[in-house]
């Protein structure tokens, strides 16, 4: 599943993994944007771009009927994006800047309206769950990868300490949606990008400053 902006509005469109069978639009509206994730269900998650510029997170239920049907799940003043489904789908964790910058939250799923939990407290965005739904990780506000442990069953909900995992040498995105990583499946490995720069093995840039320009010419090449 993906955002493509074939037919003149940015719409989701899904097509078989393995490229056979042709694309099919699942979207119709003009703000559509990146699909964050799905449930277990199946359900998508994206977020859709209100007239005030902020953004909305939406479910698109994918049962076959025609057009898809998409309800709300965070309809507010606030921008609301990449959200994500737990494993177990009863979890939505999602970036939000109600405090006035991005934070991650999580809220039951589907019925969002039941609570809310603040999990970052320093900036946060484009969380990820783990596959065993036992943690949670997202990007803070310097790029630096946290995790937080996660205790959740059917009806409660809690979150331990945030702690740093990797230093901010990857992709962080620019913020405006859009995840730059993921985790495998068994939880020991992360896909990400590279920042340019980042890699500390590599020699640093320099600058050389050469004085008495004429002097060092002549003495690496002297008149005949």
């Amino acid at each position: 599943m993906y955002t493509s902006q074939r037919g003149g509005a940015f719409n989701l469109w899904w097509q078989a993994a393995d490229g056979t069978g042709m694309a099919e639009r699942l979207t119709t509206g003009a703000n559509t944007q990146a699909p964050n994730g799905s449930a277990p269900d199946g359900t998508v998650v994206f977020h859709e771009v209100t007239p005030t510029m902020a953004r909305d997170l939406m479910a698109l239920t994918l049962d076959g009927s025609k057009p898809s049907k998409i309800t709300p799940l965070l309809q507010t003043k606030f921008d609301e994006r990449d959200g994500v489904v737990s494993p177990d789908g009863r979890w939505l964790a999602y970036g939000a800047d109600n405090t006035g910058r991005s934070e991650i939250y999580v809220r039951p799923f589907p019925n969002t309206a039941a609570g809310q939990w603040q999990i970052s407290t320093a900036g946060g965005k484009t969380p990820v769950w783990a596959h065993d739904g036992k943690e949670l990780f997202f990007f803070g506000a310097d790029g630096a990868l946290m995790r937080v442990p996660v205790e959740a069953t059917p009806t409660t909900w809690n979150a331990g300490a945030v702690t740093k995992l990797l230093e901010p040498r990857y992709d962080a995105g620019t913020g405006t949606g859009g995840r730059t990583y993921d985790v495998s499946p068994d939880g020991r490995r992360f896909v990400m990008v590279k920042a340019p720069g980042s890699d500390a093995t590599a020699a640093p840039p320099t600058v050389i400053v050469v004085q008495h320009f004429n002097e060092e010419l002549k003495r690496l090449a002297p008149p005949k």
